[in-house]
């Protein structure tokens, strides 16, 4: 049984959640692909090493696009740190003010209490990727049929790629769609300089072998 409680400086629990390893496998951090961390860090929260478990800008430039420029596909400026929070801790059917200010507050508890490999662990290990596969082993296992320590940088890029729409991307059901965002994955790490753009180039030419017996 692995649990997490989250507790405020007056005593009071502010979450508590608990995660049974019965029907899954729970994935240490040293046993994840670093082309995984680095490539979910990238899309998902680039300056996660940063922040305190909230970013500023992110929030404010999503709050810009969303408020002036009506982007629809803007995103909500939330860190790992607070998807985990409102993923494993809060109401998912409540959308409000209130829930966002506290997933804010616990992100914010959850950095002081946790390392960064910790918050990306349980992340990892929590996060729906399609497929009915939650937490990354079972998608690992899904998508490739191998353990997650074995991926290359090329099917690491479609793994974080998943988290952003994880049933329109699923590579089983919609191999282009995943494929457009794998590409779109790899050169954003080539951009900020977590691969060089020759690596990226050369993982998107390379196929992706998939569970269904299928290429990618």
């Amino acid at each position: 049984k692995f649990a997490t409680q989250i507790i405020s400086d007056d005593g009071v629990t502010l979450g508590t959640y608990s995660y049974s390893t019965d029907n899954r496998i729970y994935v240490g951090y040293e046993d994840l692909s670093p082309h995984l961390v680095n490539a979910l860090i990238d899309t998902e929260d680039e300056r996660f090493a940063e922040h305190s478990g909230i970013d500023a800008r992110a929030l404010l430039r999503a709050i810009v696009k969303r408020g002036i420029l009506m982007q629809k596909n803007a995103g909500g400026g939330s860190t790992i740190t607070q998807q985990l929070t409102g993923l494993v801790f809060l109401d998912r059917t409540e959308k409000s003010y209130t829930r966002k200010l506290k997933e804010a507050m616990l992100s914010l508890k959850v950095e002081k209490e946790y390392s960064k490999d910790e918050i990306l662990e349980m992340y990892l290990n929590t996060t729906y990727f399609g497929a009915g596969a939650t937490g990354i082993h079972q998608a690992s296992k899904a998508y490739f049929g191998k353990h997650v320590s074995r991926l290359t940088l090329e099917e690491a890029a479609v793994l974080a790629a998943l988290p952003y729409a994880p049933s329109a991307l699923n590579p089983l059901e919609h191999p282009i769609e995943c494929k457009q965002r794998q590409m779109l994955v790899l050169n954003a790490m080539a951009k900020h300089g977590f691969i060089t753009q020759d690596a990226a180039d050369e993982a998107k030419a390379e196929y992706v072998y998939l569970t269904n017996g299928r290429k990618m």
